[in-house]
């Protein structure tokens, strides 16, 4: 017993000496730095004093976290949407790259949502392909009034890649639906309702992310 409580007392002693000793060192080391800066100061080697101070800030700051570089760089909080593309082959939108467009906002405003960055620089790469876009239309007449009940369907391959390896693939569908009302003489060709599309889209772009980013 006495022989545990003499090493223990042997072990605390090296300890607190230990942190004197690295005190002790980081005194006379900040002490050194403030006087360099001291000394560029008064030989007015202003550049060189502005880029240390920028290359220290790069690093340890966490406003510049995005940067590999940075001590508080996390890969894997972070990723970038290569790119997305429209596949459609029939209808309206049809190879329509604004369709493209607003698909990659939207998986760019999930993401970060998920507490995602978006970094250019990120290991992960994201690209999706809209390989399915249509609208289906049942009616049902009543007298001089029609029920019309529109659902847009759509289909979202994406591909996430960890330094250009493919890690994941899969093929997502979702659809979004209204009904509505209106009379015989309205055109009852469909138009596009742009509620549902967008509906449409955000519920696939959503669950797309939610299964590639899944214990990536």
């Amino acid at each position: 017993m006495e022989r545990i409580r003499t090493l223990s007392l042997n072990l605390g002693n090296r300890l607190a000496h230990a942190f004197l000793v690295l005190t002790g060192f980081w005194i006379v080391f900040a002490l050194c730095f403030q006087l360099f800066f001291v000394y560029l100061e008064l030989s007015g080697k202003h550049e060189l004093q502005r880029n240390i101070i920028n290359w220290i800030e790069w690093r340890i700051d966490g406003t510049f976290k995005n940067s590999p570089e940075n001590i508080w760089y996390d890969a894997d909080d972070h990723i970038w949407v290569e790119s997305v593309t429209n596949e459609v082959k029939i209808g309206k939108l049809a190879g329509n790259r604004n369709l493209a467009f607003g698909v990659k906002n939207i998986l760019e405003e999930f993401l970060q949502e998920k507490g995602y960055d978006l970094s250019a620089s990120s290991p992960y790469k994201l690209k999706v392909q809209i390989v399915y876009l249509d609208v289906l239309t049942t009616k049902k007449n009543i007298s001089v009034f029609h029920s019309g009940e529109e659902e847009v369907v759509i289909r979202l391959k994406g591909t996430l890649t960890k330094d250009g390896k493919k890690e994941k693939e899969l093929i997502v569908e979702e659809s979004s639906s209204e009904v509505s009302m209106s009379t015989l003489i309205v055109d009852e060709g469909g138009l596009f309702n742009q509620t549902s599309l967008s509906n449409a889209l955000k519920k696939a772009s959503e669950k797309l992310i939610n299964k590639l980013m899944d214990k990536k």
